[in-house]
């Protein structure tokens, strides 16, 4: 498991930390497999009740590393988006056990995704939340055009999803997919408190609820596949490949 994925199993929880402090946790494709595979094995582990998603050093995470983009859309190979940050939403998709944030800081791109597949999420006041795909000439991913318009509404997931608008953590919790806001450096911290209140509830009674209230796993699974087909679309298009360029040009001035 890579060094910049960090799993530990405590009190029925397992808490999954992405820990990239130079890059603001920016994921790699190793950190992808790592997470997945944290959540694919708790899956058979009855003592793990509970995950938490978060990350380290006051940052969520910067969303995917952009040298995999550009690798991607540069590559001879007629593919989607790199495939184990699929892996890893399918993972997050399949998995039936409660998932709560811990957002600190950014939480950009795919880290924002994923926010939206957790039943419980805690963020400081520093949290921001970004989807900016469509500045790269990209399309939602992740079933986010499913998810996100069920919790916001229209009007908000497009702001968010097609104008590439953030949202502060005040705006997150009015819109609906921010339970908590907390001070800075505390979101891991309530996030344990959330993660034992929903360990003393009764195991079957939480998982049975849980699917009913969640989007049935099929119809996510189909619209990630939807969505990568017109990301792998989008992602070798002339509009994206200068967008992750200019990108890199930027960096080094």
């Amino acid at each position: 498991m890579t060094e910049n994925i960090i799993v530990t199993d405590e009190d029925s929880t397992r808490t999954i930390v992405m820990r990239r402090p130079e890059k603001k946790n920016t994921l790699t494709q190793e950190m992808y497999l790592a997470m997945s595979d944290a959540i694919d094995s708790a899956q058979s582990n009855p003592a793990i009740r509970c995950l938490i998603l978060t990350g380290r050093s006051g940052v969520f995470t910067a969303g995917n590393d952009i040298s995999d983009f550009l690798q991607a859309a540069t590559s001879k190979e007629d593919r989607g988006r790199p495939k184990n940050a699929v892996i890893f939403l399918q993972s997050l998709v399949n998995n039936k056990k409660p998932v709560i944030a811990a957002v600190d800081g950014i939480a950009i791109g795919i880290g924002t995704t994923m926010v939206f597949h957790c039943d419980y999420v805690i963020a400081s006041t520093t949290a921001i939340f970004q989807s900016p795909f469509i500045q790269y000439g990209l399309v939602p991913e992740g079933a986010s055009s499913l998810l996100l318009p069920r919790i916001v509404g229209h009007q908000r997931a497009f702001s968010m999803l097609v104008m590439g608008r953030s949202m502060n953590a005040q705006a997150a919790r009015e819109a609906g997919f921010v339970n908590t806001v907390v001070p800075p450096g505390h979101a891991i911290v309530e996030a344990r408190k959330a993660a034992r209140e929903i360990c003393n509830l009764p195991a079957a009674a939480v998982e049975i609820s849980r699917k009913l209230l969640k989007l049935p796993t099929e119809d996510l699974v189909r619209r990630i596949d939807q969505e990568n087909q017109f990301f792998g679309e989008r992602m070798r298009s002339p509009e994206a490949v200068a967008a992750f360029q200019n990108f890199f040009l930027r960096k080094r001035k």
